[in-house]
Formats: structure tokens, C-alpha cells, sequence
């Protein structure tokens, strides 16, 4: 059976682009400073239909495996990790989409250096209608087909870093209003406590008062001491019931309070900014490799099949055209491989120094925890001397008043210190995207 002419001249043009592609296709050692830290040996890598999710038949990327592995640090069914659960399961964020139209576009550029077809139409000087199909096969673009498929690949991770970002900020939001609501649970109870003792004290310095024994100013004093820490536990109380009224808002779950313990967030890994900061320096380079393409010649065939005849042909040519610019046009553009270089050795550079200072200050809130805690039970213990020292007549029931309010002052600063210890915690797993099992994204 003969071929049509058009075909026979097609077809080494077809074995071309297939082989065209298949070059385009060579994997490539990527730059050293994208490079992400290696995984541990014999670290399990849990395979899940989650966002991060990627098909078997392509390369698999390094960034998109580092977030499917990331663990929780919040202790298995505990409360935190419930909150945590709740949250995420009630998101309906952005970034979801968002990853999701990127994934489409790079399905889209995977198969770019396959050849284009696409219809013709044109009217002549004379009226007549041309009418034809065009072939059109890019044989050598100095690496732009893949550098488009790079950028979309690149594009895919930055979207999939800004999803893990996402939901460890709306697991951090969620946590620290729990931990707010528990923070103004307990103050407010240690307020009730204190108010029922200081109370006491009221009801014995007024009666001293009726009896001659003391005089009005030490009634004042001790009410003004009674009505600020009214004012501090009805203020704990209302901070509590707001933060509920917000997560309740927030995750569509009414929770009820129970104590929870701080994190260990052990070792170190690479935060997401900093993973994010090299997506993105990927994606930089692969633009920039498409720009330098853009101003040099490429080479492509071309075959038209039409009603007028047929034709193929081999076409240089290039998109801006050559110029004495065009020297420095390329090398502004490769500029932007080492400002992708920079920008990632800054990210990690605010990364370590944030990391440095949370963790310093996690020992820091950790040391004032123990010392408010040890002020307090020493303000307890001096409190009841200085009790039976009044009930002796040694002591003035002002300067017992005086301790039990220290003492009391003394546990709130604890409460205070436990409660921004374990916030300190949770923002340095956010930052570390270990508020979430990766898989579970």
C-alpha cells in the first residue's frame, strides 16, 4: 500500500521527535544547593492517598517524600492530637486547590516534547481559501521543553510546601486557642480559691473593725486586693469561654477541656520555609533556563499538509530575535540562578536562628515554671506560719494577707509559664511541619 507523499516525509520527522523527547527526558543532576537533607537509612516512608501523593510511573520527587514523612510530635491519642485531628479534618483551605491546578499543569507539560498538530486557514490576494494541517516538532531549544516541564514539576512542590504550611498554622491556631481556653480554665480556679480564702480575710478585718481593733484603711486594703483578683478571674473566665466560642467557630466541635503536657520536639529538621525556599529556587532556575532558551536560535521541523500542496521544512529561529543586548540579556538571566542560590542560604539562615531562639526560650519558660512553681509552695508554707502566728497574736492579719496574696500571685505566674512553654513548643513543631502525620495531609 503507497503512502501519501506528506507521510513518507513525516515520518523521520515523527522518529525525531521521539527521539527529541527522549533526550529532553535524560535526568540531570540537580544544582548541589537544592539539594535537601538525605533521608536516614531504614527511615519508613508511609504510602498514603494524600495530597502529597505522587504517581508511580514518573520520578519521584525528593520534597514531595520529605513532607509524606513528616510525624507528629503530639503523643497519639492524646488531647492535643485530637484537637489537631478535628482541625484538619474540618479544612476547606485554599492551598488545596491550589496544589491541585498545580498537579494538572505539570500532567500538562509532561508530554511537551511531543509534537504539536494544529489546523491552518489563510485567504489569499486572489480570494481563494488555503486550507491545511501543520506538524510542528522542536529539535533542539537549548533545553527549554525541559526546563517547562522543570518549572511545572517545581511549581507542584512549592504549592505542595505552602499545603503543609497551611494546615500546621490552622493546627497551631486551633491548638493555642485550646491552650488559651485552658489557661483561663485554670487561673480562674485558682481565683475562686484564692477569692473564698481572701473573703475569710475580709470577713476578719471587718469585724475587727466594728470591735475597735482596726481601722477602715485595712478593711479598703483588703478589699482592693479581693476585687483585683475578682477582676482577674472573671477576665480568666470570659478569656476561656472566647477561646471555645473561636475554636467551636473554627473547627464546627464544641471540646471539652482536659490537662494536657508539653512536646518534645527532639533533633532537627529542615523547616518548611527552608524546603519551600528551595522548591522555589528550582523553580526559579527552570525559569530562567526557559528565558535563556527564549534568546538564543532553536531549531524545529515543520511539516504542512494542505489542499494547495505539501511541504516540510527545517526553521531557526528565535523569540526576541539576536541583538547587541542579547549578551547581557543572558547573563541578567543567569544572574537569577545564584539570587536562587541566596535566597535559600538566607532561609536557612532565619530558620537556624529562629529555631536557636525558641528553643531558648522553651528552657528559659521551662526554668521560670520551676521557680514560680517553688515561690509559691514556699509562699504556701510561710502563709500557714504566718497564720498561727495571728491566731497567736504575733502577727498582724494585713502581713498574712500580704503572703497568701504573693503565694497566690507566685502560682499564676506558674500557670503563665507552663502554658507559654508548651505554646513555644507547638510553634517551633509548626515551623518544622511536625504538627501532622505528612501522610495525613
Amino acid at each position: 500500500m503507497a503512502l501519501h507523499p506528506l507521510i513518507k516525509g513525516l515520518l523521520p520527522l515523527l522518529g525525531l521527535s521521539l527521539l527529541g523527547g527522549c533526550m529532553q527526558s535524560m535526568p540531570l543532576e540537580a544544582p548541589a544547593f537544592l539539594k535537601g537533607k538525605q533521608q536516614e537509612d531504614g527511615a519508613e516512608v508511609m504510602k498514603a492517598a494524600s495530597a502529597f501523593s505522587q504517581p508511580d510511573t514518573k520520578a519521584q520527587s525528593d520534597i514531595l517524600e520529605t513532607l509524606v514523612a513528616r510525624r507528629s510530635v503530639l503523643p497519639e491519642s492524646s488531647q492535643l492530637a485530637y484537637v489537631t485531628d478535628v482541625a484538619l479534618t474540618s479544612s476547606n483551605r485554599a492551598a488545596e486547590a491550589q496544589l491541585k491546578t498545580a498537579k494538572l499543569r505539570a500532567e500538562a507539560e509532561d508530554k511537551n516534547w511531543l509534537p504539536t498538530l494544529g489546523p491552518t486557514v489563510s485567504l489569499t490576494s486572489l480570494g481563494d481559501v488555503v486550507a491545511g494541517l501543520v506538524l510542528d516538532q522542536v529539535l533542539f531549544d537549548h533545553g527549554r521543553k525541559k526546563a517547562e516541564r522543570d518549572y511545572a514539576a517545581a511549581d507542584v512542590e512549592v504549592a505542595a510546601v505552602s499545603l503543609s504550611q497551611d494546615m500546621n498554622d490552622r493546627a497551631y491556631t486551633a491548638l493555642a486557642l485550646y491552650i488559651k481556653a485552658l489557661r483561663g480554665q485554670e487561673k480562674a480556679a485558682l481565683g475562686n480559691r484564692a477569692l473564698k480564702q481572701m473573703n475569710h480575710f475580709g470577713d476578719i478585718v471587718e469585724g475587727r473593725v466594728s470591735g475597735g481593733v482596726s481601722n477602715k484603711g485595712d478593711l479598703r486594703m483588703v478589699q482592693t486586693k479581693i476585687n483585683t483578683l475578682r477582676t482577674m478571674r472573671d477576665t480568666a473566665s470570659e478569656s476561656t469561654e472566647t477561646a471555645l466560642s473561636e475554636l467551636t467557630a473554627m473547627t464546627g466541635t464544641r471540646f471539652d477541656l482536659a490537662p494536657v503536657s508539653g512536646v518534645e520536639v527532639n533533633g532537627s529538621v529542615e523547616a518548611l520555609e527552608v524546603i519551600k525556599a528551595s522548591a522555589e529556587a528550582k523553580r526559579a532556575v527552570a525559569q530562567a533556563t526557559v528565558e535563556r532558551a527564549g534568546q538564543l536560535p532553536g531549531l524545529s521541523a515543520t511539516g504542512t499538509l494542505a489542499n494547495t500542496g505539501n511541504s516540510a521544512s527545517l526553521d531557526l529561529s528565535t523569540e526576541t530575535g539576536l541583538g547587541l543586548g542579547t549578551g547581557k540579556r543572558i547573563q541578567a538571566i543567569e544572574s537569577t540562578k545564584e539570587t536562587a542560590k541566596r535566597q535559600v542560604e538566607e532561609a536557612q539562615e532565619d530558620s537556624a536562628r529562629s529555631e536557636s531562639r525558641l528553643r531558648r526560650e522553651i528552657e528559659s519558660l521551662s526554668r521560670q515554671e520551676k521557680e514560680a512553681n517553688t515561690l509559691a509552695r514556699d509562699g504556701r508554707q510561710t502563709y500557714k506560719l504566718f497564720e498561727a502566728q495571728f491566731r497567736a497574736g504575733q502577727r498582724s492579719v494585713l502581713e498574712v494577707v500580704d503572703v497568701y496574696e504573693q503565694s497566690t500571685y507566685r502560682a499564676l505566674d506558674g500557670i503563665d509559664a507552663k502554658y507559654d512553654k508548651i505554646l513555644a513548643q507547638l510553634q517551633l513543631a509548626r515551623d518544622m511541619g511536625l504538627l501532622a502525620n505528612g501522610d495525613a495531609i
